[in-house]
């Protein structure tokens, strides 16, 4: 059952980002840049930190034997230094990559195991602080972690003029087509 929702989660999750980079590209270059007081700062920041908690936390969960061939591609990747790195400079580039990191979730979740989601995953944090949680209670931060950033990322749309819509999953319960 848990797995069945972590696959809901990642199409879900495509979906949302498909369409916050769609709205997102109706904004000017210097309107994706505008310090707008958020956390991280503009639109263009928000969506470069969710993509670098992906990347960190896809790193991490490559480690787990179950995982690392479905994730060696990010485990070819730097790890960015910082929750605050601007890894693509461009929302064209930016959007390339968040396509290609949302296809490998998909087919990450796909390939886990529901025993897997059980085991213990070791990990350190970016301090270097090591932690040892459950892989399902990770699994569900990484879809959460961007659930909550999308979030803000909506706000500073919405502040510039643009409305992204609707973002309820219901919308995917009541058509799995999507």
């Amino acid at each position: 059952m848990l797995l069945e929702q972590f696959k809901l989660f990642a199409v879900y999750n495509r979906l949302m980002n498909e369409r916050l980079y769609a709205a997102s590209g109706e904004l000017s270059d210097a309107a994706l840049r505008r310090d707008r007081g958020a956390f991280f700062k503009s639109v263009l920041g928000t969506l470069n930190h969710i993509m670098v908690g992906d990347i960190v936390w896809l790193q991490r969960f490559a480690g787990h034997p179950g995982s690392a061939q479905a994730l060696a591609y990010v485990s070819g990747q730097p790890r960015p230094a910082e929750l605050t790195t601007i890894l693509f400079d461009d929302l064209a580039r930016l959007g390339e990559e968040r396509a290609r990191l949302d296809r490998l979730i998909i087919d990450w979740i796909d390939a886990l195991s529901a025993a897997a989601l059980e085991d213990d995953l070791t990990y350190a944090n970016m301090s270097g602080k090591v932690y040892t949680q459950r892989y399902a209670g990770l699994i569900s931060h990484l879809f959460l972690h961007q659930v909550h950033h999308r979030g803000q990322a909506t706000t500073l749309l919405s502040q510039s003029g643009v409305d992204f819509g609707d973002t309820d999953l219901i919308e995917i319960l009541r058509d799995p087509s999507i």
